[in-house]
């Protein structure tokens, strides 16, 4: 072959950083090494994958074409030498999760994948549903877990598991003795709600179209704890999935509210994929795994 692997984890380590110096850094090279096989791959070929700006490079159109066929050879080759060392076919897997999976579901999938005869490694990074499908695009993840829905050429979006939002607020609230909040309840309510971006943001936008304007809402937090420790605290009245409030709702700090029933808050969870990124065995078996949860009795099962 007229490249080398070397050569070409310059090129995905400089396309990712955009910079020699650091990409040389994150492959224990020296500048001039990782300088010098990014050249010589250009030259080798007669081609020019970046558009040189001082010190920064920016892939150009070529760049971006090959970018996912190097990355998925690398995958392949990483694969099968892990497979030479360990031998097995399922090996380290980059994930990520929207903070609903990440925070309820992802352990105890994590916890089984790394269960496997050569207990392979799992990364886990947890935030909302913009964020991780652009690190899947990026191919930063080897897969995302999402709870919203996504529209990308570059992403493969596969439904997985069935999920809904419910409508919550303190045991002591004033809301809670009602049977069935109306219209005119929701909009006369103080509301924390997850942030723009996330896909429990976009649901619960989703079930509550035509109020939208008239919400008189208070907070906007990253997190699900945080808006349910609000809500216990008497701030405003919350829209989360189930399976964050299981425990809650058990204790009774927090009570479910009945909405009226022209207001849909079911949702799905995804698996994303970029759609060029090689289906590696680890993949197929995390998806696996994922796919046993489907046999569970509702997401409240899967919290307990």
């Amino acid at each position: 072959m007229r490249y080398s692997f070397r050569q070409l984890e310059v090129f995905l380590a400089a396309a990712h950083f955009q910079n020699i110096t650091k990409a040389a850094d994150s492959l224990a090279m020296s500048q001039s090494a990782a300088s010098s096989a990014l050249k010589e791959l250009e030259n080798q070929f007669g081609i020019q994958l970046f558009d040189r700006v001082g010190k920064r490079l920016q892939l150009n159109e070529l760049g971006r074409l090959y970018r996912p066929k190097v990355e998925s050879l690398l995958a392949q080759a990483g694969e099968l030498e892990q497979a030479f060392l360990q031998h097995t076919e399922v090996g380290a897997l980059k994930v990520g999760a929207t903070l609903t999976i990440g925070n309820y579901l992802a352990v105890e999938l994590m916890a089984r994948y790394m269960n496997s005869d050569n207990h392979p490694r799992v990364s886990l990074e947890v935030a909302n549903t913009r964020t991780i499908a652009q690190r899947v695009i990026d191919f930063e993840l080897d897969i995302g877990l999402i709870e919203g829905e996504l529209q990308s050429p570059e992403l493969e979006v596969i439904p997985w598991l069935a999920d809904e939002l419910v409508v919550f607020c303190a045991a002591d609230h004033a809301l809670a003795r009602q049977k069935t909040l109306s219209d005119d309840d929701l909009r006369s309510a103080t509301w924390i709600m997850r942030e723009s971006g996330s896909g429990t943001r976009q649901t619960a936008d989703r079930g509550l179209h035509g109020l939208l304007p008239d919400l008189n809402i208070l907070l906007e937090l990253e997190h699900t704890e945080a808006i349910k420790r609000a809500v216990e605290a008497g701030l405003g009245i919350g829209c989360l999935s189930r399976v964050c409030l299981e425990d809650a709702f058990r204790r009774g700090n927090l009570v479910e509210l009945a909405v009226p029933e022209h207001r849909r808050f079911d949702r799905q969870f995804y698996f994303i994929l970029h759609k060029q990124k090689y289906r590696s065995a680890g993949i197929d078996r995390w998806m696996a795994l994922c796919r046993e949860l489907e046999h569970y009795d509702g997401l409240s099962e899967m919290a307990r």
